[in-house]
């Protein structure tokens, strides 16, 4: 499986990797290809998802976050550049396969650091029952796309302000009830995030593809595709 790399260091938004994903399943000519991203602090929901109904916008005009629509499905998440997203595009279309490749290669990796790992039913990745990684998944003719957050760390509390559940989960459940649920990967290991990143793509790649700046061009073109929902005006 071939590492796709950007080529330049420059910080982009969650959108910009969101077409990545969408151009490198288009465009790129590989059976199988991988990158890994982290953003500053987002709120991205799901395909099906109403923004306003997913995602408390005050609180994330407050505090700088960005809110941005996917186009796989399942609920709506938090990142920032404390944790990894990881985005994995092949030409399966099978997607119970495909969901179960990419899940099992994360738990290849947790495993390779000496970590018990899980996966669920849902997709979900566990470590001693509590979450560690959540999976989403579209598709494309002839190609599929599965990314997923990796709880390396991140701030609990845009986590659990920047989304809004229902008002009697958030009465039940506050910050610790959260935190009993989820668990960080960095209090499973004594690896950096920088030296986590690398074991990622040295278990899962063999080689990489640098991205032209063609390619660059042509994803920042479609990246526009990923702003144009009615509620961007309302998070501005």
């Amino acid at each position: 499986m071939k590492y796709i790399t950007l080529p330049d260091d420059k910080e982009r938004h969650l959108s910009f990797y969101l077409a990545m994903e969408e151009y490198v399943a288009r465009h790129v000519d590989e059976p199988e290809a991988f990158f890994m991203w982290q953003v500053g602090p987002s709120v991205i929901f799901g395909r099906n998802q109403v923004a306003q109904n997913e995602v408390n916008l005050d609180y994330c005009r407050q505090h700088d976050i960005r809110v941005y629509r996917r186009k796989s499905g399942g609920g709506c998440v938090y990142a920032d550049q404390d944790n990894v997203m990881l985005s994995f595009i092949t030409n399966q279309e099978n997607v119970n396969f495909t969901f179960n490749r990419f899940v099992n290669m994360l738990l290849l990796v947790l495993h390779r650091m000496g970590i018990e790992a899980i996966g669920t039913e849902h997709n979900d990745v566990l470590i001693e029952g509590r979450k560690v990684s959540g999976t989403a998944f579209y598709h494309l003719p002839g190609h599929s796309i599965v990314h997923a957050t990796m709880l390396f760390d991140t701030n609990m509390q845009h986590m659990l302000n920047a989304i809004t559940p229902s008002s009697e989960k958030l009465q039940r459940k506050g910050v610790e009830s959260v935190r009993q649920r989820i668990t960080l990967l960095k209090d499973h290991t004594a690896l950096s995030i920088a030296d986590f990143k690398t074991l990622v793509r040295q278990t899962l790649c063999r080689d990489e593809l640098v991205l032209t700046s063609a390619d660059m061009a042509a994803i920042e073109a479609l990246e526009r595709s990923y702003l144009r929902d009615d509620f961007i005006r309302l998070v501005e």
